[in-house]
């Protein structure tokens, strides 16, 4: 958000004081955009689906191979990283977009920085993926 003057700054402090106030339905309000900007990023970028692919894949192999509950841990923690590293990545290209609807080539290193991100995300995610399915799959064989 640009703020133009004084006024506009007094706007947003009393919008920021007024969300302040807990109450059950603010933080169900706050539910509901999560929510909502979850489902953004599903419907809008390519690579959460293939995220929510992963994401299948790994919930029906865990459950075929019966992994424990320590498992499950490495496992959740690993598609999490990856879940968080892609919607923070969606939420930095929607601001610079705002920010900068032309080219700029510092937007465009921003961005290429939050996609590495979520590569490094991935990447660790899978290397978890091994530690944790291989011994599993190399009994079956």
């Amino acid at each position: 958000m640009r703020i133009a003057n004084l006024t506009d700054l007094e706007t947003v402090d009393h919008h920021k004081n007024r969300q302040k106030n807990f109450s059950l339905k603010s933080r169900l309000q706050s539910f509901r955009c999560a929510i909502s900007g979850l489902s953004l990023m599903i419907r809008s970028q390519h690579n959460a689906w293939l995220h929510a692919l992963a994401t299948a894949t790994v919930i029906a192999l865990g459950g075929l191979l019966q992994i424990s509950r320590e498992d499950w841990c490495w496992l959740v923690l690993a598609l999490v990283a990856v879940w968080t590293a892609e919607a923070m990545n969606t939420a930095l290209e929607l601001l610079a977009d705002v920010a900068s609807p032309e080219f700029h080539p510092l937007v465009e290193k921003a961005k290429d920085v939050a996609a590495g991100a979520v590569l490094l995300s991935a990447i660790g995610s899978v290397i978890i993926g091994l530690l944790v399915f291989g011994p599993h799959l190399v009994d079956l064989v």
